[in-house]
């Protein structure tokens, strides 16, 4: 009998490569993906203040006054978080239950940046349920002051009143809760 010549030769299992497993280039994409966006990160971060947190004052769209070191005083032994959101920004509106859950749990105070006055900003809040205290910043100069490129953005402060960690975009509630829980007890 001939063999056809359009038949392919039987395989030599000892001679074939195996197949890479997979989990290895599952692996190397994630690494890939975690470096890009580590770096992607600390490039919007770049102009953020290091060391003690800038101060500033204000009063909150409830009417009451607003101070930083006050506010900070009166959660001694706590890590705080500033949180920047605009009305307008799609995202924000993603990362709003995120932070109202940590609200219940760690100081929170907002900074409603270019969102309009005080009144606008109470609206808008009333409208969508936020009940965090919310600082209006219309004209986005404590936006500008912490050196932030947009919102949202998170700032969280250490005990000893230190910018610890800076986030620009999307972040979960979870790594947020990380995040603080870990600059709470780097005072301890």
């Amino acid at each position: 009998m001939t063999p056809d010549p359009n038949s392919t030769p039987p395989a030599n299992p000892e001679n074939a490569t195996p197949p890479k497993p997979r989990w290895r280039r599952w692996a190397l994409e994630a690494f890939i993906f975690l470096a890009l966006f580590t770096a992607f990160q600390l490039w919007q971060a770049r102009n953020a203040p290091r060391g003690e947190a800038p101060q500033f004052a204000g009063q909150l769209v409830d009417g009451q006054a607003f101070d930083l070191k006050a506010w900070r005083a009166q959660h001694p032994g706590q890590a705080q978080l500033l949180y920047f959101w605009a009305e307008w920004c799609a995202i924000c509106k993603t990362t709003a239950g995120n932070v109202s859950n940590i609200s219940a749990d760690w100081p929170v105070t907002s900074i409603a940046t270019e969102s309009g006055s005080a009144e606008q900003v109470a609206e808008f809040m009333r409208k969508s349920g936020y009940r965090w205290s919310t600082l209006p910043d219309p004209k986005a100069e404590i936006l500008r002051q912490y050196g932030l490129p947009g919102t949202p953005a998170f700032i969280i402060i250490n005990p000893a009143g230190d910018v610890r960690f800076v986030s620009v975009g999307f972040t979960s509630e979870l790594g947020l809760r990380l995040r603080l829980w870990w600059a709470s007890k780097e005072s301890t």
